[in-house]
């Protein structure tokens, strides 16, 4: 059979044939019964990720995120996080793949290309968090940080919630000048505003910026915003890069995605174990607690796991399947004889092509 390779065309005609809409609320409702079978305990939470820091010639971090599906599948991510990407050479700030392989033989069944799929997962994460969390009926969306995941958290909330009026800054003029573009799809008021502002006038914040270790927090520390005000901190990912004020953590409710990561690497990394609330499996599996917290501040941790990256996986290639996308590939080497390396046909092919 080979492997199933969905290329970026492959993505591509995924999205045009299904439409970005339908995709997000696939991948939304898809990442929500996951998360409660792993609240639940019927379904097992990936490991944390694992990475090295990359300072020259481009500041940023690479990193590995499996998950498995004991007896079915194992999930890989291989991503790479360079802020310095779309100024310096006109790539996205994330680029990455995802690989799928056999459980039971460590065959490559399937490798699809990482960058819409992060992009999107991450975005109907905050979704399904904010849907519990937030009210219902949220209106206004402030963005701290108008680059390339700006574009999918929007989206995302326009799917759960009856947004009208979104507020954005970011400290790059030029990301703050496009994203009015960028977002036109979604028919939206947009119009920048200054952090606090935002703060004071949403009902839902999400922050996903490139800020470097240390330099936060990205929102102000002593600004009143509303009662119900919810969080979508998205861009803390490495260890000692925080966006939120830690006054204002103390006050939330702080869900976090993946405890144990969220406390290596994630806003979490700056409270006690006793500060942090429930987490966002937790809320999935008992819906009716997520209730008891609505109507307060809080905030989800969002560090982003390989499970999410699994299940949006499992989307993307179920859109491939409905609409014939993806090409089969003999990417790895399986000889005739499995006991001789070189009992492969395409070898003997290969050398009398040369001689020829």
């Amino acid at each position: 059979m080979g492997t199933w390779v969905l290329n970026e065309r492959d993505v591509a005609q995924a999205v045009a044939r299904v439409g970005a809409d339908a995709l997000m609320d696939r991948v939304i409702d898809r990442l929500h019964e996951g998360l409660a079978e792993v609240g639940r305990g019927t379904r097992r939470l990936s490991p944390q990720r694992g990475g090295f820091l990359r300072a020259e010639p481009v500041p940023g971090i690479w990193e590995w995120m499996p998950h498995r599906e004991p007896g079915d599948s194992i999930t890989l991510k291989t991503v790479g996080y360079s802020p310095g990407n779309p100024g310096r050479f006109g790539l996205p700030t994330i680029l990455g793949t995802v690989a799928r392989y056999d459980d039971t033989t460590g065959a490559l069944t399937a490798l699809v290309d990482g960058v819409l799929l992060t992009a999107v997962r991450t975005g109907a994460a905050s979704a399904v968090a904010s849907r519990l969390l937030a009210a219902p009926d949220s209106r206004v969306v402030g963005l701290v940080g108008a680059g390339a995941q700006s574009v999918t958290q929007l989206h995302a909330l326009t799917r759960v919630f009856p947004v009208e009026r979104v507020l954005v800054w970011d400290v790059d003029v030029d990301h703050l000048a496009s994203f009015r573009e960028r977002v036109a799809f979604l028919d939206l008021e947009v119009r920048p505003a200054q952090p606090a502002e935002i703060v004071a006038e949403s009902d839902i914040v999400c922050t996903a910026t490139s800020v470097p270790v240390g330099a936060g927090p990205v929102l102000p520390a002593d600004v009143p915003h509303r009662p119900h005000l919810h969080v979508n901190a998205v861009g803390a990912d490495l260890v000692g890069k925080t966006e939120l004020p830690l006054g204002l953590l103390r006050r939330a409710h702080v869900v976090p995605d993946h405890p144990e990561q969220a406390r290596h690497e994630g806003e979490c990394q700056r409270l006690t174990v006793d500060e942090l609330d429930l987490s966002l499996g937790e809320l999935c599996a008992r819906p009716e607690l997520a209730e008891e917290r609505r109507g307060r501040l809080t905030v989800f941790d969002s560090t982003g796991f390989a499970l999410e990256d699994h299940l949006a996986m499992e989307v993307l290639l179920e859109v491939a399947a409905e609409y014939d996308l993806g090409t089969r590939l003999r990417i790895e080497h399986h000889p005739a004889d499995a006991l001789n390396p070189y009992a492969l046909a395409s070898v003997a092919e290969a050398v009398a092509g040369d001689r020829g």
